[in-house]
């Protein structure tokens, strides 16, 4: 009915030990393709911290608990523990999920820098900060990286621009509804196709009108049944990949019953090629069960 695009956000050293081989072998049993996107330099979620002042942030930690998924070593990296530097750590761990046959990609150097941190900056120091991750996945896997996705869906302008500039070849750092191509002001284009994340992610369900971890598949594949528009699904290692691994069971289950292909961001970019985009602009909103702004797909 509809091609599907799983997208996986691997954000901390313990997500990509632990969360990342279990999704290989759990989509791979299921035959069902997805990009992995690495966070690729050293591990800092402890400097998160100062999220506690963003509106809306203790109510989502509340309702998802951040210490029972990430684990309250992972917390303390670059606080009162050195953050372990993922790429050079688990360059092994990396290498066999391309090896698996699954698309790989880059999420960010240092998640939490880039998260907390772009918006105040300029296109230079996000070109810095991608190059870092782009660098070290030539590093890792021998080539530099085709997709991107940013770290919190923390994007603008500017860092657009930065991925042409790296040779990017098609990207998801933003929510939306469909792909598009991101412009400028003026209608030029800014940087490469973005096929932005079109589903709610887990964290933003569970615990909202009576969604729990046991049935919160349930409004998911709601929003999918007799679908046949594209849509892009953005998990987590650290959540479908550990404990919330049998959630991950329940929706490929159910998108198979459904008729949807499983498939990678690249996969959906190829089936698209030739097609013309709609050209959009990057702008900031916000996004139900999330705090803070994001950068959202906006049409002019």
């Amino acid at each position: 009915m509809a091609r599907i695009a799983l997208k996986v956000d691997v954000d901390t050293w313990r997500g990509t030990r632990e969360g990342v081989p279990a999704l290989v072998r759990l989509l791979s049993a299921a035959q069902a393709g997805a990009s992995f996107l690495f966070s690729l330099g050293p591990d800092h979620t402890g400097r998160a911290i100062l999220r506690v002042l963003r509106p809306g942030f203790l109510q989502k930690v509340s309702r998802t608990s951040v210490v029972e998924h990430y684990g309250l070593r992972t917390l303390l990296y670059g606080s009162l523990l050195p953050g372990p530097d993922i790429g050079r750590r688990e360059a092994a761990t990396l290498r066999s999920v391309r090896d698996a046959g699954f698309e790989v990609g880059v999420h960010c150097w240092d998640h939490v820098r880039w998260q907390d941190h772009l918006l105040r900056h300029d296109e230079a120091w996000a070109l810095r900060e991608m190059r870092r991750a782009t660098e070290r996945h030539a590093e890792v896997f021998g080539s530099p990286p085709r997709v991107h996705g940013a770290a919190g869906w923390q994007f603008n302008e500017g860092a657009a621009r930065a991925e042409a500039l790296l040779g990017i070849a098609f990207a998801s750092d933003t929510r939306g509804t469909h792909p598009f191509v991101p412009v400028a002001g003026d209608g030029s284009i800014i940087g490469p196709p973005q096929y932005p994340t079109t589903l709610p992610t887990l964290d933003e369900l569970i615990g909202v009108d009576g969604i729990t971890a046991d049935n919160v598949h349930e409004p998911l594949l709601a929003r999918t049944e007799r679908t046949v528009q594209d849509q892009v699904y953005t998990l987590h290692a650290e959540l479908e990949g550990m404990k919330l691994l049998p959630v991950l069971e329940r929706l490929v289950a159910g998108w198979r019953a459904q008729g949807h292909a499983l498939v990678s961001v690249g996969a959906l970019h190829d089936a698209l090629r030739g097609t013309v985009l709609p050209r959009e602009r990057i702008a900031l909103g916000t996004v139900p069960g999330r705090s803070g702004l994001l950068a959202v797909q906006r049409a002019d």
